[in-house]
């Protein structure tokens, strides 16, 4: 008996000798984990919108260097350029891509490198028109900073940007886009001609969010050079999640938007010098921001509450709306959403009690039927309460004083978080 017990001792011995050293040499990823092919998938967007003609600034001879917050990595990046509102072809003459050192908007040179357009260092993007760059390999970890410098040698009208970053840019005389540090001539709190960054990926479902909305969304009121806005915070979240990590957030919400209407502010009125700046409706640029983004897989939508404020001071009376037509607003979106095989859920507008020109008992009216709909009617594919996540508990009709920036509408860095936090992590992938 004991010699048969050491001998059945030996052989498991011996067995797991070798599954040990199987197991050790073994690089292969857990059983329904391969890595997939390259896909590209995007990790940062801003909306592109037009200048007012009265308050176009001009670049000439001067470099652009612009700081983005990405969401998502990879090995290798592409830009996406626009000259989308411009009236005449955008000569650009290098540009050059970097991770942020950590000061100001200078660069770590040892990431520094040139882009090309169709192996061209220098480039020239029709009126009208977007433009994408050839991949460039550089490796790029999740919620980096990235620094993006455009030189543009002739005088050009920046006919074409993101006014809203809150974050801080510069400008700098000459072509010094592969410099450490840059010495400013002025400073800047806008994107100039730049609306995309994708990321290639070996992730076998590679997925991006978009959030569609407005100056919520941008970020209003938050902390400057923060990257407090809540998708930011969002793409923090999904980070700490071991299958969401891969997942990118674009930030595709614009001060001022609506849902059913371009910009139209009085003729002769002061929103004249800044009411390009709001952007086409969310109708509008649908396709370009969302459906166009590579590698979306959902949309989160929070519009509608300038379409209720903007008529009779921004925008003319005659387009004030009713609950129904942002509803058909919500369904057209929905309907397109799922065209294309998306996601789309539906986010409840904030409380705004307090707010001067907006806060009214029809307002509020048509904001309770709204919410009620994107709550009960089972048409968006799930629903996220910013709403109940960002009112005060003693008057509903308001924002939490604790979130509230001071203008009773925009939640201040606090509220965004909360609102980041009101997402259901489960409602991706």
């Amino acid at each position: 008996m004991r010699r048969t017990s050491s001998a059945l001792v030996a052989v498991l011995a011996a067995a797991m000798l070798v599954l040990a050293t199987w197991v050790a040499t073994d690089t292969r990823e857990p059983a329904g984990h391969p890595p997939g092919p390259a896909q590209w998938v995007g990790t940062w967007g801003s909306v592109p919108t037009a200048t007012p003609e009265n308050s176009t600034p001009t670049v000439s001879d001067e470099t652009v260097r612009q700081v983005v917050h990405t969401s998502t990595g990879g090995d290798a990046l592409r830009l996406r350029l626009t000259n989308e509102f411009g009236d005449g072809a955008l000569h650009i003459g290098e540009v050059r891509v970097a991770r942020h050192a950590g000061t100001g908007t200078d660069i770590a040179p040892e990431t520094d490198r040139a882009v090309t357009f169709g192996g061209q260092r220098s480039a020239t993007v029709p009126e009208g028109a977007p433009l994408l760059s050839d991949p460039v390999p550089l490796r790029l970890p999740a919620g980096a900073d990235l620094v993006v410098s455009v030189y543009l040698p002739d005088p050009t009208p920046v006919t074409t940007l993101h006014n809203f970053a809150y974050q801080e840019n510069v400008v700098a005389a000459g072509n010094v886009t592969a410099e450490r540090s840059v010495t400013a001539t002025r400073t800047i709190t806008q994107w100039y001609f730049l609306s995309g960054i994708s990321v290639r990926t070996h992730d076998r479902d590679p997925a991006a969010v978009v959030a569609l909305g407005d100056s919520i969304t941008n970020g209003f009121e938050t902390d400057l050079n923060a990257n407090h806005r809540w998708p930011d915070l969002l793409a923090d979240r999904l980070r700490r999640v071991p299958w969401l990590r891969d997942t990118g957030v674009l930030n595709l919400g614009v001060a001022g938007n609506r849902l059913l209407h371009d910009p139209n502010p009085p003729p002769g009125s002061e929103p004249e010098n800044f009411a390009e700046f709001f952007g086409h409706s969310a109708l509008r640029r649908f396709d370009r921001d969302v459906l166009a983004r590579p590698g979306v897989t959902d949309v989160v939508v929070l519009i509608g509450v300038n379409d209720l404020g903007h008529p009779g001071s921004v925008a003319p009376p005659n387009e004030a709306v009713t609950a129904g037509e942002l509803i058909a607003g919500y369904r057209q979106l929905i309907a397109r959403a799922h065209a294309a095989g998306l996601e789309i859920h539906g986010g409840t507008i904030l409380p705004f009690g307090g707010t001067p020109g907006l806060d009214t008992d029809e307002n509020e009216a048509k904001r309770q039927a709204v919410n009620t709909w994107v709550r009960t009617s089972g048409e968006f594919d799930s629903v996220i309460d910013f709403a109940r996540a960002t009112r005060d508990p003693a008057d509903p009709r308001r924002l939490n004083p604790a979130y509230d920036s001071g203008d009773h509408l925009h939640p201040n860095d606090a509220g965004m978080a909360a609102m980041a936090d009101a997402v259901p992590l489960h409602l991706f992938r």
